[in-house]
Parts: structure tokens; C-alpha cells; sequence
């Protein structure tokens, strides 16, 4: 039989909730074939990030090479990428095996406040891995770090954002509006041309570690499938919003979102 791959390129999370794990479970529920290349080891559990521990340069590459010259990959989505220099790697892997459906989630920092980017990678991030994303995927206080701005409080700064990053040279932007203040939880898609909004209710939950790494996930696995950028992010949206309504309550902390709720709402 055939299966659409997806390969992940991104930290380890020791807990489950987030990271490789969350993708590749986002990966088998939504009957793709996942991969990983883990770029960082992270000790973590509900009640944050205990100690992070980046993988070398050659280990890296090696998992990918592996992966890409063998398997093929019919989407790539990219997580926890820590520094600079992991970046710039990855950044030149995905363009010498042209790449496609490249999802880039920016991650930042985690849940509990724990620094998952450099710094000093962010510039790394803008110049050498979002002109090669199909579509970047980040959350508001994400974007407000991307383009050096205070974080948004409205819609109308949603979408002057996603233009802003657009112009940064990815195809298409998915912008997460979960930690605007008010009302529903609405996600902004911008194509270059228009936007489209995601809306659904607001959740009252606090178990919502993972989010952000499976909706990115979601939208690979779909995009993986040949589904046209607002089909994927439509499903992607359905999944993540299932995945939150059913979040698990486990350990002492933020627990994770259900990984098994959008098929066992189907």
C-alpha cells in the first residue's frame, strides 16, 4: 500500500505532550507515515521544562540524510530547532532535497516559560527558513517576537501581522489568535491576497500543552495528502479543537491535548 510520509524536525518531549511525540501521534491518527529528526532532547513533564539538551550538527544531518535519500518525505514539519546553527542546517537540507509542503511552527518558548529558541536564532529563523516555508504557523506572542512588535490585542493587528510575515517569504500564514484576551478562540489564515478566519469557542481547560506542535502537525499530515493550504488548515483546526476539548488530566501540571479525540468524534 501507499502512505503519505511526514517527517518531523524537531525536540524530544520526555512527557509526550508536545514535540516529536506529539507530532508523530498527530501523524498515525490522521493515517499518515511519521519520521523524526530530533534537534534537542528536552527533560519534561506537566510541570515544565527541566533541562534541554541540544543534539550535534552531525547528528542532526545524519537523521535527516537517512530519512530523505531513503524514504522521502511528502510534507516537512519543523518544531524546537533551539540555535542558529541548527536552523541554517535545516534551512540547507530541506533546499538540497527540494522539499515540499514545509510547515514551520516557530517555536519559542514552552508552556511553563522555558526558552526553546536562542535569541540569536531568530534572525536565522526570518532569513533562512521562512523564504522556503509553505506556511508558517505561529502563535501571538510569536509573531509579536518575528516582527519586534507589542503582542496583538485584535483582530485587525492579527491580520496586519500575518501580512507583515508574509512579506518574511512564506507562502501562506497561519496565525493563532489562542491568547487573544476575549471572546472565541479565532485563527487567521493569510494567502497573500486575502484572509480567512477559524473561529470556534473557547475551551475552558487549562490541560493545553501540545497545541501548537500538533495543530502544525495537523496541517502537514493533511497538506501531505495533497489537501489544497485552507482544506489542510480546516482540518488541522477541527483536530486541535477536538484534541483540546478531550485534553487528558494528567500529572500535576499543564497536561496535554487528546491526540485520539478526532477520530473518536468522527
Amino acid at each position: 500500500m501507499t502512505i503519505p510520509k511526514v517527517l518531523t524536525i524537531a525536540g524530544s518531549d520526555s512527557g509526550g505532550g508536545a514535540g516529536i511525540q506529539a507530532d508523530l501521534k498527530t501523524f498515525q491518527e490522521l493515517d499518515t507515515f511519521g519520521m523524526s529528526a530530533i534537534t534537542a532532547l528536552t527533560a519534561q513533564n506537566t510541570l515544565g521544562v527541566h533541562g534541554v539538551y541540544p543534539q550535534t550538527i552531525e547528528a542532526i544531518e545524519a537523521q535527516i540524510d537517512a530519512v530523505l535519500s531513503d524514504i522521502g518525505a511528502d510534507a516537512i514539519k519543523t518544531g524546537m530547532l533551539f540555535s542558529a546553527d541548527i536552523i541554517k542546517l535545516v534551512a540547507r537540507k530541506l533546499r538540497q532535497y527540494e522539499a515540499k509542503n514545509i510547515v514551520v511552527d516557530p517555536v519559542m518558548v514552552a508552556k511553563g516559560g522555558a526558552t526553546l529558541l536562542q535569541n540569536e536564532a531568530t534572525e536565522a529563523l526570518i532569513h533562512e527558513l521562512l523564504p522556503i516555508a509553505t506556511v508558517v504557523t505561529p502563535n501571538l506572542p510569536e509573531a509579536a517576537k518575528l516582527l519586534g512588535i507589542k503582542e496583538m490585542e485584535t483582530i485587525e493587528e492579527m491580520e496586519a501581522a500575518a501580512r507583515d510575515i508574509y512579506k518574511l517569504g512564506p507562502s501562506y500564514v497561519v496565525l493563532k489568535g489562542g491568547h487573544l484576551k476575549n471572546g472565541p478562540a479565532v485563527d487567521l489564515l493569510f494567502d497573500g491576497e486575502r484572509s480567512y478566519l477559524l473561529e470556534t469557542e473557547r475551551i475552558d481547560t487549562k490541560h493545553t500543552h501540545g497545541t501548537g506542535c500538533t495543530y502544525a502537525a495537523a496541517i502537514a499530515a493533511e497538506l501531505s495528502k495533497g489537501k489544497a493550504i485552507k482544506e489542510a488548515v480546516h482540518v488541522a483546526k477541527q483536530f486541535i479543537t477536538e484534541a483540546i476539548r478531550h485534553s487528558l488530566s494528567i500529572g500535576s501540571g499543564i497536561g496535554p491535548t487528546n491526540h485520539h479525540a478526532y477520530k473518536a468524534c468522527q
